[in-house]
């Protein structure tokens, strides 16, 4: 059972049977075994008059008579006294926090995740209870971001963090470190996501985990594309997508091929068609297929149709800003398309066909001035007749002295 798998690891000293009661615990989740009053008897069987979160417990879950399955045999086994050991205490908080979010009770589960936190961060200072604490970090600042109150456990992550840190407690400090970062991002902090990436130490953000790792990679793909860092970004993304479950997390692996693709765009690369075609992702990147297509094309028109028409789905994926930088990549492979089918070509024509607006297309010639000093085309402008000449090209294989 988990909770003597809890109780093992604290005698023999050794972390990986708290993972292994972790694992247990997800695997009664997912067949649905871990609910509220199951874990309130639990919780009844297994938690001491003298518990310092006795009451929180009983407050926010129901006492019943069930057990939690053949599976799980926590009651069964909590019947018999036990010693009292915080880590007990902190694991049967655990499966209520997880039954309560699972139950769509965010509000119990919120002010439960609360009170156990603040007893962690005043009164418990355990090595082996560094891994029970961190899974609570990351169920706190869920209960907190589904209520939309991110913002109030700001400071809490931070004095969490910096308590981590002097106490070595690796695992939390991963967790920690995430969680911060995906509170700035949340609120598009990103100076403030990225001074702390600054002043972390070097292997925080998921050195030790590889779930912890991808998400860093993650965030730190988001903040290297805002800073316009590019290539830094394209590496995160991939390496988060590297080392993500291949088999599921369908939800993680959407975000980061939908950033991956803008940013890819970005550099002026075409994302290959087996990006998009990923099972269970077809419906998910459907907008950022569409957009890839008007990019390659050069097709101005295309491009402010596939955004407009998409506008809210960017939004809520948080890439708007990066699609808007997504309009001079247009304009550069449209022009280079027109380059190189044209050796010269008014200025006007050009931005007939590239589709430019009104307002472009009055300052077409800077747009174009602009692409040719970037190198995107190998032209120039004849301001005297308002041409753009084209570059001829030598062959390769062209002989430099005459026959």
């Amino acid at each position: 059972a988990a909770a003597a798998l809890v109780r093992r690891s604290i005698a023999a000293k050794e972390a990986f049977l708290v993972q292994r009661a972790l694992r247990a615990t997800a695997a009664a989740r997912r067949k649905g075994l871990l609910k509220e009053d199951e874990v309130g008897a639990f919780a009844g069987k297994a938690i001491g008059d003298g518990s310092p979160l006795k009451a929180s417990l009983d407050a926010a879950l129901p006492q019943g008579d069930a057990s939690m399955g053949e599976d799980g045999g926590e009651a069964a086994e909590a019947a018999e006294p036990a010693e009292a050991l915080p880590e007990v205490d902190a694991y049967v908080a655990l499966c209520g926090v997880t039954a309560l979010i699972d139950a769509g009770k965010v509000e119990q589960a919120r002010s439960l995740v609360t009170d156990v936190v603040q007893w962690l961060q005043s009164s418990v200072n355990r090595r082996t209870m560094d891994v029970l604490a961190s899974r609570l970090y990351f169920y706190y600042s869920l209960a907190h971001e589904k209520l939309g109150r991110l913002a109030e456990i700001r400071p809490t992550l931070l004095a969490l963090h910096r308590s981590a840190a002097v106490r070595h407690d690796e695992s939390g400090q991963e967790m920690l470190v995430n969680l911060l970062l995906r509170n700035y991002l949340h609120y598009s902090l990103y100076d403030q996501a990225e001074k702390l990436r600054a002043q972390v130490e070097q292997g925080s953000g998921g050195q030790g985990s590889n779930q912890q790792l991808c998400r860093y990679m993650f965030y730190m793909g988001r903040v290297r594309a805002v800073a316009l860092e590019y290539s830094e970004a394209k590496e995160c993304l991939q390496q988060a997508l590297r080392k993500a479950p291949q088999a599921g997390a369908l939800g993680f692996r959407a975000a980061c091929n939908k950033w991956l693709v803008v940013v890819q765009l970005l550099l002026g690369e075409v994302p290959e068609r087996s990006v998009f075609r990923q099972e269970g992702l077809q419906a998910a990147l459907e907008p950022y297929y569409r957009l890839a297509f008007a990019v390659r094309q050069g097709d101005v028109q295309e491009f402010e149709a596939a955004a407009a028409a998409n506008v809210r789905v960017f939004q809520r994926d948080r890439v708007h800003n990066l699609i808007v930088r997504l309009h001079r990549t247009v304009l550069r492979t449209g022009l280079r398309n027109l380059s190189l089918a044209y050796s010269r070509i008014s200025i006007a024509d050009a931005a007939a066909k590239l589709g430019l607006s009104d307002a472009d297309a009055e300052d077409a010639e800077f747009i174009v001035a602009k692409v040719i000093r970037d190198g995107g085309i190998d032209a120039r402008i004849d301001r005297a007749t308002g041409t753009i000449i084209s570059s001829e090209t030598a062959g390769v294989y062209d002989p430099a002295e005459p026959q």
